[in-house]
């Protein structure tokens, strides 16, 4: 599965764009299939040949940070799964996609 399409990539705001927002629009949500990891995008953009995003990810803490496309790529569980796009997934606040119980 395409993690970043050219329809989501056009659609992300930039880096530092809503860093003002007390609650920021969540524009995908990617998981790891098996496993408590979800990655919430709020912004993103091209840097160094790569493609950097910054929002919420739950996984051993949840906490606001940036991660990399490269490094979601490659992800694989013991048993094979890798990172998915939530395809179900409708933008939204914040405070509207995540889960209180994941704050």
């Amino acid at each position: 599965m395409k993690l970043l399409t050219d329809e989501l990539r056009a659609r992300l705001p930039p880096l530092y764009s809503q860093e003002a927002e007390t609650d920021p629009m969540v524009h995908a949500k990617f998981f790891l299939p098996g496993t408590g990891s979800t990655w919430y995008v709020t912004e993103g953009q091209e840097q160094d040949g790569d493609f950097m995003f910054f929002g919420f990810v739950i996984g051993l803490e949840s906490e606001f940070g940036y991660f990399l496309l490269s490094e979601l790529e490659s992800v694989t569980t013991r048993l094979g799964l890798h990172v998915e796009r939530d395809l179900a997934f409708r933008e939204g606040r914040f405070t509207d996609v995540v889960p209180a119980r994941d704050l």
